[in-house]
């Protein structure tokens, strides 16, 4: 059995009638039922963000692959070129201009 059998609730009802009245206690009620459906939909709204933040890190996640993906397509096509007869510069190099500048010449031979 549970702390609340018969006698427990009788005697909480008998002590909520003497302490708030018969008149107050429909309010009472009434104002308990409220609070209760405003915490019941806050904590539904927190969960439900909660799965929002899980939702977008999620999506945030297959951006990321999909950039490395591309990226790693992208590191395909130098291959690609030198195949092709296209030098390829090593690692931490680029061409520059007379100024120092990047350029974005291609190599023609």
């Amino acid at each position: 059995m549970g702390p609340f059998n018969g006698p427990t609730i009788a005697i909480l009802v008998i002590l909520a009638i003497l302490l708030f009245g018969a008149k107050k206690l429909p309010d009472l009620a009434r104002s308990l039922g409220r609070s209760a459906r405003i915490l019941k939909a806050e904590s539904k709204g927190l969960v439900d963000d909660d799965n929002n933040e899980e939702q977008e890190q999620a999506e945030g996640r297959q951006a990321q692959q999909g950039q490395a993906q591309q990226a790693s397509r992208t590191d395909a096509a130098p291959q690609q070129n030198q195949q092709q007869g296209y030098p390829q510069l090593p690692p931490g190099q680029r061409i520059v201009n007379e100024s120092g500048e990047p350029s974005n010449q291609t190599y023609n031979q």
